[in-house]
C-alpha cells in the first residue's frame, strides 16, 4: 500500500463547490469528477467522511438578511445539505464505493439518523460516510459542524475544500497584493480575522489539536496528494512561529 499521512480524514465541502461552472444547483459533470478523487483516496484504504454545505441551493443566513425567521432559514439550509448529501453518495457509488449518509435531522426513509458510534463503526469497515444537515441545530455554520464531527470521529485531520489554493492574507479574487500564507496558527486566524473557517470551528481544531489543511479541489490530485502529505494548500495548526 502506498505510504499515507493520514489514516481517518474530514473533507469539508461547500455546497457551492458542487456548482461546478453553474451558477445554481448541481453540475452533474463536475460532482462525477469530483467522486473520482475522492475514489482515489478511498482505494488508498483511508477512513473517510465528508461533510457537505448546502450554498448552492439554500444558504440560511442569505434568508435571514432577506427578513426570514433565522432559525427556519437555517433549518431550510439543512435540508439543502442532504439534497446534496444524497447527490454525491449516488456519484460515489457510481463509482463503485460503498456509502452512507448520516442525517443529524432524522428521515430514515432516506438516511441513517447520526449516531457517533455507528459513524465509526461504518469508517472502520471502509464506507464513505457523508454526514448531512449540518449539527441539526439553527445558528451553527456547516463548518462548524464539520470540526464537531472531526473531533467526534478522531479524525487526524480535517481538510477544507476550496475555489482557492489556500489561505491568504485578503481575498485573492479582490485584491492583487494578497499573500498566500504555507502556514498559520489557529490563534492568528481568530484574532486576525482570516477567512478559513469561522471562529467556532477554528476554536473546536484547536481545542481537539485537529489541524486543518485548506486546499483547491477543483485541481485533480490534490486530494490525494495531501492524504499523502505532500505540500498542497495551507495548513492551519499549533502556535504562531
Amino acid at each position: 500500500m502506498e505510504d499515507i499521512k493520514y489514516n481517518r480524514i474530514l473533507l469539508k465541502l461547500s455546497g457551492e463547490a458542487l456548482q461546478g461552472n453553474h451558477s445554481y444547483g448541481i453540475d452533474p459533470e463536475f460532482l462525477s469528477s469530483l467522486a473520482e478523487e475522492i475514489k482515489k483516496v478511498a482505494d488508498l484504504n483511508v477512513q473517510l467522511a465528508i461533510v457537505i454545505g448546502g450554498g448552492n441551493i439554500f444558504r440560511g443566513v442569505k434568508g435571514a438578511t432577506q427578513g426570514m425567521d433565522r432559525a427556519t432559514a437555517d433549518y431550510m439550509g439543512m435540508l439543502a445539505t442532504v439534497m446534496n448529501a444524497l447527490a454525491l453518495q449516488d456519484a460515489l457509488e457510481k463509482k463503485g464505493l460503498k456509502t452512507r449518509v448520516l442525517s443529524a435531522i432524522e428521515m430514515r426513509e432516506i438516511a441513517e439518523p447520526y449516531i457517533r458510534r455507528r459513524a465509526i463503526r461504518h469508517l472502520e469497515k471502509g464506507r464513505v460516510v457523508i454526514f448531512a444537515a449540518g449539527t441539526g441545530n439553527p445558528f451553527f455554520t456547516t463548518d462548524t459542524a464539520a470540526a464537531l464531527r472531526a473531533a467526534e470521529i478522531n479524525a487526524d485531520i480535517l481538510l477544507k475544500a476550496t475555489k482557492v489554493d489556500g489561505v491568504y492574507t485578503a481575498d485573492p479574487m479582490k485584491d492583487k497584493n494578497a499573500v498566500k500564507l504555507d502556514k498559520i496558527s489557529y490563534k492568528d486566524v481568530i484574532v486576525k480575522g482570516i477567512k478559513v473557517m469561522d471562529s467556532a470551528a477554528v476554536s473546536l481544531c484547536m481545542e481537539n489539536g485537529i489541524p486543518i489543511v485548506v486546499f483547491d479541489v477543483r485541481k485533480p490530485g490534490n486530494l490525494e496528494k495531501v492524504v499523502k502529505g505532500e505540500n498542497v494548500g495551507s495548513v492551519v495548526e499549533g502556535e504562531a512561529l
